[in-house]
């Protein structure tokens, strides 16, 4: 009994991979007969999995999505992954409490072993600290963006200022994509006032009824949306990841204290008390100010960009000595 339910979670676990399998091909990867992929595939079905067959010279099986959830079969490795994210997803995400509710029933059907394991687990999912304008973005709001997205539907909502002073503005747009960046939820679309691609804060978005025509797909820049968001973020216009400052410098510090702070940096070390380091920013200023703060002896290898910006952050740093100096107190 215990060989037979081993290989239907294997049968299972092949079939949930998306993709049509002959049986001659499920019977080789699982080392039994074709008669008995048949025999498993029925048993499979009888627990409420639809399992379709593909019509075709050699044949095959396809999982199809059903009208109900069937019972659920995970090894052990996919069971513990399962309940890591669930507990993750539980420290105050959107859907905290359904994922809190997930990995109690979870937990209740694991068996012991299992459940020793997770309960072994001691994971704490720390939130960095809120800004002062986060608001919690609702399922609801999710799910309503998801579903324009999926049917290509223009989307008109009320877009919230990010000062609260003013009133909110109506946007109309072509959804494309819902992206997480650094804990926070965000629409990618194009606007149609501005004409343009455009990033949204989904807490700040108050959909409107009824939503607008279908909508052809535009080809989004930079090819993907990791690529668009990235570069969006880093100050480009959505086609590039690079940084559009990027330096060189050496340090006075070893590679090791200087790589935990670099970020996405490059570090090289020169000696135990030099490194390179290649780093970018938004802006020449933003880069000097970057590499400043690891407080050691700079040389600038390059480019002349990054030395100007050294010169007028040294003579703003002067001028504010200067002006708050113990002899002549803060200036008038």
């Amino acid at each position: 009994m215990h060989k037979t339910s081993s290989r239907l979670l294997a049968l299972l676990s092949l079939l949930q991979v998306h993709r049509d399998w002959s049986g001659e091909d499920l019977a080789g990867r699982l080392d039994i007969t074709s008669r008995t992929v048949r025999r498993d595939i029925d048993r499979l079905r009888e627990l409420g999995y639809p399992i379709t067959t593909v019509k075709g010279p050699a044949g095959g099986y396809r999982l199809e999505a059903g009208t109900h959830l069937p019972p659920l079969l995970f090894d052990d490795g996919q069971a513990v992954a399962l309940a890591v994210a669930l507990r993750t997803a539980a420290a105050g995400t959107t859907v905290a409490e359904d994922a809190s509710r997930a990995l109690a029933t979870l937990r209740q059907v694991m068996p012991h072993r299992l459940r020793h394991r997770l309960d072994l687990l001691r994971i704490t999912a720390v939130q960095p600290p809120a800004a002062g304008d986060t608001r919690q973005v609702g399922a609801q709001v999710l799910m309503d963006l998801s579903r324009v997205i999926d049917a290509r539907e223009e989307l008109r909502f009320d877009y919230a200022p990010s000062s609260g002073t003013s009133a909110d503005e109506l946007r109309r747009v072509q959804p494309h994509h819902l992206v997480t960046w650094r804990q926070r939820w965000y629409l990618v679309a194009w606007d149609l006032h501005r004409d343009d691609w455009r990033t949204f804060r989904v807490e700040r978005i108050r959909p409107r009824t009824p939503t607008g025509p279908h909508f052809a797909p535009r080809e989004l820049a930079g090819g993907n949306v990791s690529t668009f968001i990235t570069s969006r973020f880093r100050g480009n216009g959505g086609t590039t990841t690079d940084w559009p400052c990027q330096g060189e410098v050496v340090l006075g510090l070893p590679a090791a204290d200087v790589a935990p702070f670099a970020e996405d940096g490059v570090v090289e070390e020169l000696g135990p008390r030099h490194c390179r380091l290649v780093l970018g920013s938004w802006s020449w200023t933003g880069l000097a100010a970057a590499i400043g703060r690891f407080d050691t002896d700079i040389e600038v290898i390059g480019p002349p960009q990054l030395a100007a910006a050294f010169r007028d952050l040294a003579a703003r740093y002067t001028h504010a000595a200067r002006a708050t100096s113990p002899e002549t107190g803060p200036a008038s």
